[in-house]
């Protein structure tokens, strides 16, 4: 019988040892090495930044995002209410304001039209979250932050590889930020980026990661820093993974289009492509009809060893950002009502169609 299939697992079969081996063989383990370059010159090529910044994980790397354009107190930042708490606690560690918006019931990313309306005098920036792998109407949003004088930051930590009408997501922003945590397209185990095409702003990116050292003057800190670096070891991992990206988003296409025949005649929909967009599903996510059904469900799958997430829980529902009650509604039906399956690159079409069998047995 198949079963204990965890719902993400790290494919590590490339030169993961070979890379990190040679930071042991060299001592090269700490924050610096030839590594570290390299990743950042890869990523941000891949992309299409001129710059990249590798930090020490995704959260950090918005809030790095933050630093960099002086957000800070009196500011607001719109963000999606449907999105990790992450994306929302970095405007919070910078003494901003989350200005929460509404998604699209299809595609799950944000609503522009709620996005235009929440726009102040106060508003600083946007924060697109391209969720779940979707990319976010980028059209859109640039046209939005160019009329209102706005920064746009990408938060791209499941998008790994996403393309809007050909162009990798991230390459649209002012700033954009990446997560390489284990369970993401390609994993350093902990770690992130920023990229840019702004020199000034890459030179603050690192000014502030590296604890505030000034350029020309040693043990002189001229701004109060953070560590926030990027070990090698973890940029030896990363650089590994970065070797085998096309192929690990090439299994998850193919992983995506086996959930689609097996639940083609299932209660359960699942998250909508829209058009002129690459979607590299970080994780295949379902809705089920009604959310009283959603953690029985789960209870039902775990049941046959099959381990689940819940959608995220809209931000604007957690007791630190909840002071003024506000209704989302399509955040919040989205949120009580999806799961998340199991899609890391190695699953097989077997223990996709077991999954899918299993679903179809739920009784409700």
């Amino acid at each position: 019988m198949l079963n204990n299939i965890p719902i993400y697992q790290p494919s590590l079969t490339g030169n993961e040892k070979k890379y990190v081996n040679e930071c042991l063989d060299s001592s090269w383990i700490s924050s610096k090495g030839k590594f570290i370059n390299e990743f950042e010159q890869v990523f941000s090529s891949y992309v299409g930044c001129k710059f990249g910044s590798a930090v020490s994980n995704g959260t950090v790397a918005i809030h790095l995002a933050m630093l960099a354009l002086g957000i800070g107190e009196g500011d607001e930042v719109i963000v999606p209410t449907l999105t990790y708490i992450a994306s929302v606690n970095a405007i919070a560690y910078v003494g901003a304001t989350p200005v929460f918006v509404d998604s699209y019931a299809d595609t799950w990313q944000m609503d522009m039209a709620d996005v235009a309306k929440k726009i102040t005098s106060k508003t600083k920036a946007i924060l697109a979250v391209h969720l779940y792998g979707h990319p976010c109407d980028m059209d859109g949003l640039t046209k939005l932050c160019k009329a209102h004088n706005l920064f746009l930051i990408e938060d791209c930590a499941e998008a790994i590889g996403s393309t809007y009408k050909g162009k990798k997501v991230g390459s649209f922003g002012d700033i954009s930020t990446f997560s390489f945590f284990g369970n993401k397209t390609i994993t350093t185990g902990e770690g992130g980026m920023v990229l840019s095409n702004n020199e000034t702003l890459h030179d603050r990116i690192n000014h502030y990661k590296g604890q505030g050292l000034a350029k020309h003057r040693q043990y002189w800190h001229d701004v109060i820093g953070y560590n926030y670096r990027m070990t090698n070891i973890c940029a030896a991992i990363g650089l590994a993974q970065f070797e085998q990206v096309d192929q690990f988003i090439k299994q998850k296409l193919q992983i995506v289009a086996w959930y689609k025949k097996y639940l083609e005649n299932a209660f359960v929909t699942w998250h909508q492509e829209g058009s002129d967009v690459l979607h590299t599903y970080w994780m295949f996510s379902i809705l089920v009809p009604d959310s009283k059904d959603r953690d029985p469900l789960r209870d039902h799958l775990a049941a046959a060893g099959i381990e689940t997430r819940p959608l995220f829980y809209p931000v604007h529902t957690m007791p630190m950002y909840n002071k003024n009650f506000q209704t989302i509604p399509v955040a919040e039906n989205l949120g009580w009502r999806g799961i998340n399956l199991p899609s890391f690159p190695a699953l097989t079409e077997a223990q996709v169609r077991f999954i899918c069998d299993t679903i179809q047995t739920y009784q409700k």
